[in-house]
């Protein structure tokens, strides 16, 4: 099988989806480019200089880039890699009902608003988007307590699905959240990243 080429923000990352891969695809063989660099020069914007080391980087690729990063999505889709959240953003507009957008980076909230409502316009719908911002638990994450930040988050977005109820699904924004999943009692669908867009990916869906 051709190697994917993984574009990460943090460690972490690696060991994530090399987990998810020998599940779902035993014979996929995974390149890690890991770049926390990159994540903290693009948290006040996307700079030229920047955007042409990602781009430089998706073209040496010799097969498909996934991008795990949500920052950086936008100009790594643009440069042909397989945006992380797009294929979870086409899930959530098919849910129907609002949606709540958790994110844990001011420098996520846009480009993952902005894909959501994309995929809203792609089905033919206008739908609600509902924001949670959780920055202030991305201290957790970076401290490595994974746990402790999943827990957290879990927290919080239950206590946003009591205080508006009628929500159609929960989002959450980026990868790094995807552990908190398994802690939201909901009633909704939580959809996260990782394994739909390695599926994605990898042509597995």
């Amino acid at each position: 099988m051709t190697a994917l080429t993984l574009i990460h923000t943090a460690e972490v990352h690696r060991g994530t989806f090399d987990a998810l891969a020998a599940r779902i695809a035993p014979g996929a063989r995974l390149v890690h480019v890991v770049r926390p660099d990159w994540l903290a020069r693009a948290q006040d914007g996307i700079a030229a200089d920047l955007a042409d080391e990602i781009e430089a980087e998706i073209a040496a690729a010799p097969g498909a880039v996934l991008c795990s990063c949500t920052t950086l999505g936008p100009v790594a889709g643009a440069a042909g890699a397989v945006r992380i959240d797009a294929p979870m953003m086409a899930l959530a507009a098919r849910t129907g009902g609002p949606v709540l957008l958790a994110y844990c980076l001011e420098s996520t909230q846009d480009a993952s608003r902005a894909l959501l409502e994309a995929a809203f316009a792609a089905v033919g719908t206008t739908g609600e988007v509902r924001m949670l911002d959780l920055g202030d638990l991305w201290g957790l994450f970076e401290a490595g307590d994974t746990e402790g930040f999943a827990q957290e988050i879990a927290g919080r977005v239950e206590a946003e699905l009591r205080a508006a109820p009628g929500t159609g699904c929960v989002v959450l924004a980026q990868a790094s959240m995807a552990g908190a999943a398994a802690h939201i009692a909901a009633g909704v669908p939580v959809l996260t990243s990782p394994e739909t867009a390695l599926r994605a990916a990898l042509g597995l869906t």
